[in-house]
């Protein structure tokens, strides 16, 4: 029996369907391609993958601004082009990480501040996390109906200019008696409920104006011979309570006051979790989903309370992932040495592990033999460090984790404002001492 993650891996090696610029292009697609096959399922590779998490260094690293790259879609296209030209990675993002803020201020959302309006030009766009929406009004709407909680009361509470939608009724209420449908229309009818529906519009407008110039970059970046760096990306449930509705204290509250209703949300969040990331995973044919995990890091709560609330579901999620084939790649915020012994149980050579801050020594003796770790370099150094101390860096990092494989050298953070000399290094210095 054929496995699927095998099976999965295989054809986005085989590169069907991408039109190369050469033969020389196809040839460094799959080579790169295999290298990153192999190191998922611990296979040994020709060498280490180097796959640096450039966030907003390629827009700084041109001469632009980060609100030049958030406003202007096709300046930040030539931007991170030209940074894959110049640095070579094994695996490149492309500008998915310059969000468009245009989309953002036809809604009036709350949950971002973005450069050049509520924070400085040079700055990197920021998360606002609050309590959006208190338990009462949260859990048993959720449960009940997730699409009317997102659309009548999420909604409402993090864009200003959708706050109008809180008006309308229960879409279940509405439609399919005609009776009932004569009186439950008049709510579109309301002028404050118009100027809602036509910010979506805008909104709409800005996203595909965005998304149409990432699937052109998308092209040309495996024309050139480069894999995209995932095909889609999914959450933990606990972390989707916490960061969208509830709040990081409000979760953490939550676990005392009403653990019951948490896990049922987060139940209810495992299928959705897994189709979110599916859907964009096949439509891009690509087999990496990526997840950033923000509130299971040491220290955030008891290891109790992590092996109840947190890595189960997000358990759950992954095995639905893998169980179709795709590589679950989770980036690990925080320290999570204590919780190595948890999450190595999941089936061997199925996922992508990366750390911002661990014991690496104790990572690649505890997972070494089920999972690819990827990080290693701090930021620190490719901040503020020199050329030597990045390649002491590498080669301790390869020497301790590279060996045998199952190894992508990266930096667990986004380093926007590093030192370019140190992200050449980076990837140059790895290429050279990573060969096996």
């Amino acid at each position: 029996m054929v496995d699927k993650t095998t099976e999965s891996l295989e054809r986005w090696c085989s590169a069907e369907g991408i039109e190369f610029i050469d033969s020389a292009a196809e040839a460094a697609y799959k080579r790169r391609a295999r290298r990153i096959s192999d190191v998922i399922q611990l296979k040994v590779p020709d060498r280490v993958p180097v796959v640096p998490s450039f966030g907003m260094f390629p827009y700084l690293d041109n001469g632009l601004t980060c609100q030049e790259a958030v406003f202007d879609y096709e300046k930040a296209d030539a931007a991170a082009m030209k940074t894959l030209e110049e640095f070579q990675p094994d695996m490149f993002l492309g500008s998915g990480y310059a969000f468009p803020a245009p989309l953002f201020e036809a809604m009036g959302y709350r949950q971002l501040r973005w450069p050049g309006r509520e924070i400085p030009a040079h700055y990197v766009y920021q998360f606002v996390e609050d309590e959006y929406v208190k338990a009462d009004d949260f859990y048993d709407h959720y449960l009940a109906d997730p699409s009317d909680f997102m659309l009548r009361r999420y909604l409402p509470r993090v864009c200003s200019k959708l706050e109008p939608l809180s008006r309308i009724r229960p879409f279940a209420e509405s439609f399919g008696y005609y009776l009932t449908m004569c009186g439950s229309y008049a709510y579109f009818g309301i002028p404050e409920v118009q100027q809602a529906l036509k910010a979506l519009m805008k909104a709409g407008e800005e996203s595909l104006k965005w998304v149409t110039i990432l699937n052109e970059q998308a092209e040309k970046i495996m024309s050139h011979g480069f894999p995209l760096y995932e095909g889609g990306e999914s959450a933990a449930p606990y972390d989707l309570v916490g960061d969208w509705f509830r709040g990081t204290a409000g979760v953490m509250v939550d676990m005392y006051e009403r653990p019951e209703k948490l896990l049922a949300v987060m139940e209810k969040l495992v299928p959705i979790s897994i189709k979110m990331g599916l859907d964009l995973a096949k439509d891009n044919d690509h087999p990496i989903i990526g997840f950033m995990l923000h509130k299971g890091a040491d220290g955030f709560m008891s290891p109790e309370q992590f092996n109840t609330f947190y890595w189960p579901p997000l358990k759950k999620v992954m095995m639905g992932l893998i169980e179709e084939g795709f590589v679950p790649m989770l980036l690990c915020e925080g320290t999570y040495t204590s919780r190595l012994e948890t999450i190595a149980d999941i089936p061997r050579g199925k996922c992508i592990y990366w750390f911002e801050t661990v014991d690496w020594a104790k990572a690649k003796a505890i997972l070494g033999d089920t999972v690819c770790i990827r990080g290693g370099i701090p930021a620190s150094t490719l901040f503020s460090g020199t050329v030597q101390q990045m390649q002491d860096c590498i080669r301790q990092l390869i020497d301790v984790v590279g060996q045998g494989g199952g190894l992508i050298v990266d930096c667990g953070l986004w380093f926007d404002e590093a030192r370019p000399e140190n992200v050449k290094t980076m990837v140059e210095f790895t290429k050279e001492y990573g060969v096996y």
